[in-house]
């Protein structure tokens, strides 16, 4: 997993660059209101589309189907929101995008495509 120590090390650099940049060009309370107004709004998107996902995922389970698009969609969804509320401008970015639930289907596919010669059935 030498990605994951690579993500946590680069992002917060990125985000703090983020901050500097933006920061000089607007100005501090400018750049404040925006992070908060992010996470106002992230927040806000993420709770409709969580209670709408939970009610898909229910819809599903009483069919008789296993809710798999929808535990991932459910999933993507959780992430956007612990995104959207961390400080800074490339995670909101990632968290909104997440939010796009065409984004979110592509993430699936491909990762389904990944995972797809990984099984080995005993």
């Amino acid at each position: 997993m030498p990605w994951l120590f690579v993500l946590f090390v680069t992002v917060p650099i990125a985000e703090i660059a983020l901050f500097i940049v933006i920061g000089e060009r607007i100005g501090l309370a400018a750049t404040v209101v925006i992070v908060v107004l992010t996470a106002l709004v992230g927040s806000s998107l993420v709770s409709r589309q969580g209670r709408g996902q939970w009610t898909r995922i229910q819809q599903t389970i009483a069919s008789g189907a296993f809710p798999g698009p929808e535990l991932a969609h459910g999933a993507m969804i959780l992430v956007s929101g612990v995104l959207l509320v961390t400080p800074g401008f490339l995670t909101d970015g990632v968290g909104f995008l997440l939010l796009v639930p065409q984004v979110r289907d592509a993430i699936r596919r491909k990762w389904l495509r990944r995972r797809q010669n990984r099984v080995q059935i005993l």
